[in-house]
């Protein structure tokens, strides 16, 4: 038992490297940027000025964002998800997994699950000994089940889900803006110092040239470093950009959720402007804030194929009221002797945003 707890502890502690070495670049940047280029080598009052404000209102919006996603515990799934302590028993006395799963069903009846395995067995995590609900998934890193898993991000120590989506989403976009800035404007030192490099390797260095202090080591470094931190972070920022619009995780992209009805990558997806909302909240004016605002419990989600058969069915509702009071006869679905045709059997119609195509069969009440 000790030996393992000491080699838990190991992991805990060796886990938070990747924290400390992204806060000692961006301290360094900091510094290179603030002391080494703003204050010991541009030489205009105004554009140090200029360059300072919009580099702390940056910087201040980047650690914010970045410690709200390390801070913001993942969510567990409730003990509403638990089996209750007789079934409990029973299914860890139970080897057969047929059995054990008709009682996994019965506990899950209750509950709101639309999502299965890929064989259609309720998803049951042994270690938390809890039934999952829908996006939920077992992180091996944090040792537990996180609602709405996207992944374990080694950089903030921290799983990335439900809690903290928005957060690290904003860290990532602030990230970038944060390496761009600096990129864009140490270009032109950046030049000039290379430049006067190059001239005093050859001995013909102008006098008038920025003065050969240490500080073009620190601005040189600086533009290299942040323009690859640059390139390799907006990329993923526009991935996931693009998972919000598409109402996936990171999880869901690689392997597609599957319902009752079968597998479905959209399952999830209800709209552009629904999706963003989801993870950003209504309110415009607090997207960009590090502030909580996602929508939803992180135990039930608005799924695509439910709210679709709900729809359909008061929309097919509606339709054969209006024929009973009116006394009319639809043409396409029953014919004038009260025999269905092939094409009179089914009535295809096709949701908009990405929807199935969901078939309505019309019986003969004769």
């Amino acid at each position: 038992m000790a030996p393992s707890h000491a080699v838990r502890c190991c992991q805990r502690g060796l886990s938070w490297i990747p924290v400390v070495f992204i806060n000692l670049v961006v301290g360094w940047s900091y510094y290179a940027y603030v002391l080494e280029l703003c204050i010991y080598t541009i030489p205009d009052i105004a554009e140090q000025v200029i360059y300072l404000l919009i580099f702390h209102m940056i910087f201040a919006m980047f650690l914010w964002s970045y410690w709200k996603t390390i801070v913001s515990r993942p969510v567990n799934p409730s003990k509403e998800f638990c089996l209750p302590k007789p079934e409990k028993e029973q299914y860890e006395k139970e080897e057969r997994v047929e059995v054990q799963q008709e009682i996994l069903k019965r506990v899950a009846r209750d509950l709101p699950i639309y999502t299965c395995t890929g064989s259609g067995a309720i998803r049951y995590c042994d270690h938390c000994q809890l039934i999952k609900p829908d996006r939920c998934h077992h992180c091996s890193s944090c040792d537990q089940c996180v609602l709405k898993m996207d992944h374990h991000c080694p950089w903030v120590n921290n799983c990335v889900g439900f809690s903290n989506y928005k957060f690290f989403v904003l860290f990532l976009g602030y990230s970038s803006l944060y390496c761009l800035f600096i990129t864009a404007t140490v270009l032109q030192y950046f030049i000039k110092f290379w430049t006067l490099c190059q001239m005093k390797a050859i001995q013909n260095c102008p006098e008038n040239q920025l003065p050969d202090t240490h500080a073009k080591f620190h601005v040189l470094f600086l533009f290299f470093v942040a323009s690859m931190f640059f390139i390799s972070v907006m990329s993923l920022f526009i991935y996931h950009l693009w998972l919000v619009g598409k109402n996936r995780t990171t999880i869901e992209a690689f392997r597609s959720p599957v319902f009752r009805g079968g597998t479905d990558k959209n399952g999830f997806t209800l709209g552009f402007s629904k999706n963003v909302a989801e993870v950003f909240g209504d309110e415009k004016k607090l997207w960009f804030l590090p502030i909580y605002t996602s929508q939803g419990d992180g135990y039930t989600f608005p799924t695509r194929l439910v709210t679709t058969d709900c729809e359909q069915q008061t929309l097919y509702h509606q339709h054969i009221s209006k024929c009973s009071t009116d006394g009319e006869t639809n043409g396409r679905l029953v014919g004038s002797d009260g025999v269905h045709s092939e094409e009179q059997k089914e009535d295809v119609a096709t949701m908009n945003d990405e929807g199935p195509m969901v078939a309505v069969t019309m019986e003969n009440e004769s």
